[in-house]
């Protein structure tokens, strides 16, 4: 009974549950009193800055850091990394394979330590490998590889004994488009079948077309929750696209503000106190052919721009993005 009232606030559908997360050194707050759940057989992204506590929450998420104070539950029940660690598949951004080892042998030994037997580890690095078209890399050493096939190989050895939760760091880089969508079908795949993946990465756009939903962290404290689609509402500006024929034009007015155009397509900006309606009685009083009208949601990156600019890690690590 003790343990349930502790942990009543646990999301029913939650695999993944961090409560209260605080990790200090010395004077830095890497993870300043973190919360958030993560829905079984979700698509989460991690997002933050550099410096800003993610690397902090995976390395406590798989035991490899323990929380100075507050809880992880699995499954609702506490974390216990030693219990826990079959469960796990986790894809490190540093990548920490054996470089003189050969690639068959060392999969077949990371497997094994996740509790599968040499003979059923071996029957699915091959299955993977076909799949993969990694065949003829099982008596290659990983020095021999480039960074591109080093992270295939990694990604194989994460998800390899079917894991609940995958926590992939940076999955996609050195890996040309082709084996970059590659990763990212088996990444649908794995949560069709019933896997919760944690999806960090810098990369705003992979982030939109991937994630169901995202927690932003900056300077160790979360400063964004939601799913994207609510996030992208949450942070619109009003602004829509208008495209009407050629010949014609628009221009700025009481009821919206002309933001930018280039040949009969415009950007506009509706003014406070008007609506969608407003606009389009305005275009249709003009006598203008209509031909397309849109709202134009913020991306994901401008958002996070905009909440974290101003801020010592925030601007520099998303102006190259």
């Amino acid at each position: 009974m003790g343990l349930y009232l502790k942990y009543k606030f646990l999301t029913m559908d939650a695999l993944l549950s961090l409560q209260n997360l605080k990790k200090y050194y010395a004077t830095q707050k890497a993870v300043d009193d973190i919360s958030f759940d993560i829905e079984r057989g979700s698509i989460f992204g991690l997002l933050g800055p550099n410096g800003a506590g993610k690397t902090t929450l995976l390395r406590m998420i798989t035991g490899i850091f323990y929380p100075d104070s507050g809880n992880i539950l699995l499954e609702g029940t506490a974390f216990n990394p030693m219990l826990d660690v079959e469960k796990i598949g986790y894809m490190p951004e540093e990548r920490g394979m054996y470089k003189k080892m050969k690639i068959g042998e060392q999969a077949i030994y990371l497997a094994q330590l996740k509790g599968m037997s040499k003979a059923e580890a071996t029957e699915k690095i091959k299955y993977w490998f076909k799949k993969f078209e990694m065949e003829s890399w099982w008596n290659k050493k990983v020095e021999d590889l480039s960074k591109g096939m080093s992270q295939k190989l990694q990604f194989v050895i994460t998800v390899l004994h079917e894991p609940k939760l995958i926590i992939l760091d940076e999955p996609f880089s050195g890996l040309d488009p082709l084996n970059a969508n590659l990763i990212k079908d088996e990444i649908y795949a794995l949560a069709k079948k019933g896997s919760t993946i944690i999806f960090s990465t810098h990369r705003m756009e992979q982030v939109e077309e991937i994630c169901d939903h995202i927690v932003l962290v900056n300077l160790g404290k979360k400063i964004l929750d939601g799913s994207v689609a609510g996030i992208k509402q949450q942070f619109k500006e009003n602004n829509f696209s208008i495209e009407i024929k050629a010949g014609s034009s628009i221009s700025s007015n009481a009821i919206f503000t002309v933001i930018n155009d280039t040949d009969a397509k415009y950007l506009i900006k509706i003014n406070e106190g008007y609506t969608v309606n407003n606009v389009l009685q305005h275009i249709i009083e003009q006598k203008i052919e209509l031909i397309g009208f849109n709202e134009v949601l913020p991306s994901l990156n401008e958002i996070f721009i905009k909440l974290v600019e101003g801020t010592h890690a925030g601007a520099r690590a998303f102006q190259n993005i």
